[in-house]
């Protein structure tokens, strides 16, 4: 057992629906232009870019992996 909370637990997380690689892409790409300016000397800002840049490239692998039909 860990002694942290961890970005992404798989056993916990709740999956939405696969989004299409499009939408998956300009998402992550919405995420990253919004978290790239977050203060580094913030540190819960720098635990919001985290999660949702974890989460923006979740999304985005899962989206690739159901357009090349990989089961993971």
């Amino acid at each position: 057992m860990t002694s942290y909370t961890p970005l992404w637990d798989p056993t916990i997380a709740v999956p939405s629906g696969v989004p299409s690689v499009r939408q998956a892409a300009d998402q992550a790409r919405k995420v990253l232009d919004e978290k790239e300016r977050a203060n580094i000397h913030d540190q819960d800002a720098m635990i919001r870019a985290a999660y949702g840049l974890c989460y923006a490239l979740h999304d985005l692998l899962a989206a690739l992996d159901a357009e090349r039909g990989d089961q993971q």
